[in-house]
């Protein structure tokens, strides 16, 4: 669960952010604070991986905020919610780490993506794993995202795929095609068209591992930060 803190002076937009909140999975609001000096004390209390910071604030400036946690080594990420649409304070927000910034008034859309991609990039962090270069360009860089398919592709059926992806739900390591073979009864060239799709939608990624005889070994490993996409064909 991620932990929010909302940072916002004016008490109807707070709430309004605080329900945006609670309307997506994987977020719980641990409170609000209406100043700097406030949001500061409630970081030292409690456990607070995520701050939605307004720059105007009464008193202290917002981003002293942002400043604060940097200098302080705090491990909090802070996502700026702003009217504020220079590109002085913009440019200032990035260089001091805001992993985004959303310009009032925006759309509830806008704001869930954001988060959600918050939440996919941390669960990505947390995996203890080597990780390719497109993977790093995918995550961190925003490169390469695909869009998810809206149905099963043709030849492939919802009830096999279930079989497959319960089969795959209990590998916390790296599988091959032909653990997929033995485990879950189908052939080599079904198993590959499977394992392809599940590829494509990007909750498997996939490494060649070369031997020193016989053909190279396609190992399949968990997208465990993409894996909400399955609820989707299942």
């Amino acid at each position: 669960m991620i932990h929010v803190l909302i940072v916002e002076d004016e008490r109807d937009v707070a709430a309004l952010h605080a329900k945006y909140v609670e309307k997506i999975n994987g977020f719980s609001l641990a409170g609000a604070a209406g100043t700097v000096e406030e949001a500061k004390a409630i970081i030292e209390q409690k456990q607070i991986d995520l701050v939605l910071l307004d720059i105007f604030m009464p008193g202290a400036h917002g981003l002293s905020l942002l400043t604060f946690l940097r200098e302080a080594e705090k491990e909090v990420d802070v996502m700026i919610i702003s009217a504020a649409s220079d590109m002085d304070r913009v440019q200032k927000a990035i260089r001091y780490g805001a992993v985004d910034y959303l310009i009032k008034p925006f759309e509830f859309d806008r704001f869930e993506e954001a988060l959600k991609e918050y939440r996919d990039r941390k669960a990505f962090m947390r995996e203890p794993r080597q990780i390719s270069q497109k993977e790093l360009d995918r995550q961190l860089l925003g490169k390469g995202e695909q869009p998810v398919p809206k149905e099963i592709p043709k030849g492939l059926t919802k009830a096999t795929l279930r079989q497959v992806w319960e089969e795959i739900q209990k590998w916390d390591s790296s599988f091959s095609t032909e653990d997929i073979v033995k485990t879950v009864g189908i052939s080599g060239v079904s198993a590959r068209k499977y394992l392809k799709f599940l590829a494509d939608i990007e909750v498997l990624d996939v490494k060649v591992v070369y031997g020193t005889v016989g053909r190279p070994v396609y190992q399949h490993t968990r997208s465990l930060s993409k894996e909400y996409r399955m609820k989707h064909f299942l």
